[in-house]
């Protein structure tokens, strides 16, 4: 689910403030709708045609750097994010998304060139988080830096340690979600376990936040916690699809209700927009898979785990249910 080195839950677009320009208006918001569906080559086009009529617009700018983000154009993203940053350098939301930039730019760089590029992330989201104190998602995207970067490229666990308790000063689920993501990159699930339970607990407002717990359940094989995110992201952000996925997935693992679970995985590969941040198609298919493979509907399994290997090479889960399988 987490593709870039920086991994942490992005923004909504919806949470960002889209000021009304007078003559770009029409064109930024069909661009903000566009990149809300996934369809990114139409957000580009209509963000680029703001940007040459209004070149100073930094919202049109950012959306650009969120696309490009999203297609993994990485110099494109960054230089967009950058013209952002240059034309409003007290934004928040400008200075934390030119972080994930360079984050995921670094993430695919040599070894020099991603050490440089981390320390300029990590210098984005600080300053992002000293602009807007409630710029949630800039403050965890600096302590997962702080984490799970060593002292050389800016980062340190003492760091974040100052980190996470001004958050929790600020609001309970947050700052238990961030320890207990701290705790996930050092492999230390069982503070994970506990801190993620009690940020669900105190009712997070992140839809990102809650799905990205999701995830962890996932890939720790937690049906009752899944239903938890489910349940939770429902609430907060009840046309969010993610959490058709989770509960699906929960029903999969508890071997209970497989072909309603089979039904909203279908509902959720149809709706969900392709981003970082949410199921890819590939882990889609590959529990559409497990459902068909516990009902013994092996054919259908086998179909379902090619198509995931088919968007996904590498995809160790659905290359080992393969071997499973009966021979047909």
């Amino acid at each position: 689910m987490r593709t870039s080195a920086i991994r942490v839950g992005l923004l909504l677009l919806a949470a960002v403030v889209w000021p009304i320009v007078v003559r770009g208006a029409s064109d930024l918001e069909q661009a903000r709708a566009a990149y809300e569906k996934g369809d990114y080559a139409t957000a580009v086009t209509l963000a680029q045609t703001v940007t040459a009529r209004e070149p100073q617009n930094g919202e049109a700018h950012l959306l650009l750097a969120m696309t490009y983000y999203q297609t993994h154009e990485r110099d494109r993203a960054v230089s967009s994010a950058e013209a952002a940053v240059t034309i409003d350098p007290k934004n928040s939301v400008f200075h934390e998304w030119l972080g994930r930039a360079y984050g995921e730019k670094a993430s695919h760089a040599s070894w020099f060139t991603a050490l440089g590029l981390a320390k300029k992330s990590r210098r984005e989201f600080e300053t992002a988080a000293q602009l807007d104190e409630r710029n949630f998602s800039a403050m965890q995207a600096l302590i997962e830096f702080d984490c799970s970067a060593p002292s050389i490229a800016g980062g340190g666990e003492d760091k974040a340690k100052q980190e996470i308790a001004r958050l929790f000063s600020q609001d309970a689920a947050e700052g238990h979600y961030a320890l207990g993501n701290c705790k996930r990159q050092k492999k230390d699930f069982t503070i994970s376990d506990a801190e993620f339970t009690k940020a669900l607990e105190n009712n997070p407002k992140s839809p990102n936040l809650i799905y990205d717990i999701g995830d962890y359940a996932m890939k720790q094989n937690q049906p009752d916690r899944l239903f938890a995110v489910a349940q939770q992201g429902e609430k907060v952000a009840p046309a969010d699809p993610r959490g058709k996925f989770y509960r699906a997935v929960g029903h999969i693992l508890k071997v209970e209700k497989l072909q309603e679970a089979g039904h909203m995985l279908a509902e959720y590969m149809r709706i969900a927009p392709a981003r970082d941040n949410y199921p890819s198609a590939a882990s889609t298919h590959y529990w559409m898979g497990r459902s068909y493979e516990a009902q013994k509907q092996f054919d259908a399994a086998r179909k379902e785990y090619l198509a995931a290997l088919n968007l996904n090479s590498d995809d160790k889960l659905s290359k080992e249910a393969l071997k499973r399988l009966p021979k047909s």
